[in-house]
């Protein structure tokens, strides 16, 4: 235990560390960029000269004349939920959308904000911090700062910033506090479907074990309790969205998800394919497992695969395992379930990959 703790103290340390040396090397440098920065509108100007607000040009690569500012008070939207639940579909749909990027997972955001809230919870720890001076207006300002470092320079510029890091909603209570014009978008699949997902994609995710149908579904349902919750407390900041009916239905649910975030629409978000890898469009990246679905326009291939794959005994139990399936208007008892009909663009786009797959037909 005194082990560990150390170890999570010396990792604290280092981000800390690296967290200053990098301002403190933007310090330095302020003077001897900033005539430079001035006078290149859409610039990156300093902060020193912004008042806290950092600029640059908009993602649709327009040379604006006054420099697009951002700052912790944006409008910023985070996407989570479970892995394997369609948070990469849905941030490829987004990120479709010219005023819109999100990118790929930067997978600091979750882990820093695990560490805050490991020394929230210990007693000891924070009393320790407070009597350091280190209160949690001094950590919050640091969180904020670090965060939108790592959201706005990870990609290209736009005037809507998103984060998809599917964990990140562990903490969507305290991202609100910290950001509050954020917005979050809960992405909500099957349990049944997410866990046979990970497990037969061999996705591996921190104290999941991927041997077992019963732990993973256990660890699924604590995951999904914690951040539905924290969803429904925030209200209308928190949109939760059901991966089976974005599938069947896009369009409805485009609609109803852009409406939300005070996004105008622009229906390529419907066609965010043809978008992958040009530029504006969508950034994929090689090492997410998502990345070989989501080049594909959406489809319903993949909503009953777990059906018949689950050991019996799990789906006896799985009522009792998986309770949250029913607070999520899942039947844990249906084999095969019955998620609905989909629109009939979505159904050709189904039979137009699997013909694709099965090739031509020897002569």
């Amino acid at each position: 235990m005194i082990g560990k703790l150390k170890q999570n103290l010396l990792v604290a340390c280092l981000v800390i560390s690296s967290v200053t040396v990098f301002y403190l090397g933007r310090h330095a440098m302020e003077c001897h960029h900033r005539i430079e920065e001035r006078s290149q509108p859409g610039g990156i100007l300093p902060l020193s000269a912004l008042g806290g607000s950092m600029r640059t040009t908009l993602r649709t690569g327009q040379n604006l004349s006054s420099p697009f500012v951002y700052n912790k008070d944006m409008p910023l939207v985070f996407i989570g939920g479970v892995p394997r639940s369609g948070t990469t579909l849905m941030r490829a749909m987004l990120d479709a959308h010219p005023e819109v990027r999100c990118g790929e997972e930067t997978r600091v955001i979750p882990r820093i904000l695990a560490m805050k809230q490991m020394w929230s919870r210990s007693g000891r720890e924070k009393m320790r911090l407070d009597e350091a001076g280190v209160t949690d207006e001094v950590l919050d300002a640091a969180m904020q700062a670090f965060l939108l470092e790592i959201i706005v320079k990870h990609g290209e510029p736009a005037n809507f910033l998103c984060n998809k890091d599917p964990f990140a909603l562990k903490s969507l209570a305290y991202l609100a506090k910290i950001f509050p014009r954020a917005k979050f978008v809960l992405m909500i699949r099957d349990g049944r479907a997410s866990v046979h997902s990970m497990i037969s994609r061999k996705v591996t995710i921190a104290g999941f074990d991927l041997g077992s149908y019963r732990d993973c579904l256990t660890k699924w349902n604590r995951a999904i309790e914690t951040m539905y919750t924290q969803c429904l407390d925030a209200a209308d900041k928190c949109l939760p969205m059901h991966y089976e009916q974005l599938v069947l239905h896009p369009e409805k649910w485009m609609r109803t998800l852009l409406k939300f975030l005070d996004i105008p629409w622009n229906d390529a978000v419907l066609h965010h394919e043809e978008l992958i890898g040009k530029a504006g469009g969508v950034s994929l990246s090689k090492v997410e497992r998502s990345t070989d679905q989501v080049i594909k326009p959406v489809n319903v291939e993949a909503l009953s695969k777990w059906v018949g794959k689950i050991p019996a005994d799990v789906v006896r139990d799985m009522a009792v395992i998986a309770p949250m399936l029913s607070r999520l208007g899942y039947d844990p008892h249906a084999n095969p379930p019955n998620y609905g009909r989909p629109d009939p663009k979505v159904l050709d786009n189904t039979r137009r990959i699997q013909k694709s797959a099965e090739g031509p037909n020897p002569s």
